[in-house]
């Protein structure tokens, strides 16, 4: 059954629907066991038929999502990103690069020796992997999942370029 059939119908282990982490392959039930299995990103999921909703079987995080007859919504607690996070998170990420970099700046090496280039590279790979930390808290939050993202695309992209393989 496609997911043009599932508008507006309870979660079902006979029906087949849109992977929720992926959004490309498709979750049906496994056969004798009361789970989803994905197609395509291989995840396995618990359903919970009273709530209507999904639970990530196979992940150490507690990922779900809940069922609205159409489409799947992530189910988790909404925060506020108040000014207060926000603030914390941009101190996260700016205050120790201002630290590396001052320090650089006030101490700065000798021109001409081997490594007189670190002090600039320290710094700015400092901002790099503080404002990675903020990016995957945001993403993990968000539950966006960007590994499958790119590996949908680049199979949709090799599809594309060599249609004869289509079949594998």
């Amino acid at each position: 059954m496609s997911n043009c059939d599932n508008v507006n119908k309870k979660l079902s282990l006979e029906e087949v629907y849109t992977c929720p982490v992926c959004y490309h392959g498709q979750i049906s039930a496994i056969t004798l066991m009361d789970a989803f299995y994905c197609n395509f990103c291989n995840h396995i999921f618990t359903p919970d038929m009273v709530k209507q909703s999904l639970k990530m079987a196979d992940s150490s995080s507690p990922l779900s999502w809940r069922w609205n007859g159409k489409k799947w919504k992530a189910d988790h607690p909404q925060v506020e990103w108040s000014w207060v996070i926000k603030l914390l998170a941009v101190g996260f990420v700016l205050l120790p690069t201002t630290l590396i970099g001052l320090s650089a700046y006030f101490f700065p090496p000798i021109p001409g020796t081997p490594l007189c280039w670190l002090p600039i590279v320290w710094t700015g790979l400092t901002f790099l992997s503080h404002l990675t930390i903020i990016v995957n808290i945001v993403i993990d939050y968000y539950q966006f999942p960007v590994k499958l993202y790119f590996k949908a695309l680049g199979r949709n992209l090799w599809f594309r370029i060599s249609p004869q393989n289509s079949s594998i």
